[in-house]
């Protein structure tokens, strides 16, 4: 996992994708997987996530993915 991780990051800066946008994709990607393992369930996509669900909702709004209700 490290290597791919390592060849992404390589790829990106390659592309001049900066930290901000690779950040929040990251971010976004992280939350929809989580989202997605839980059927949509905010409370439990939290507990997967290791946030609150405050905050969970909030990024959900804030990038506007599905799962907000």
């Amino acid at each position: 996992m490290k290597e791919q991780l390592e060849s992404l990051v390589t790829e990106m800066i390659d592309r001049r994708i900066y930290l901000e946008e690779a950040l929040n994709e990251f971010e976004k990607k992280f939350i929809q997987s989580a989202l997605t393992k839980t059927g949509g369930n905010q409370t439990k996509a939290a507990k997967v996530l290791g946030v609150h669900r405050n905050t969970l909702n909030r990024k959900v709004i804030q990038h506007k993915l599905n799962g907000h209700k």
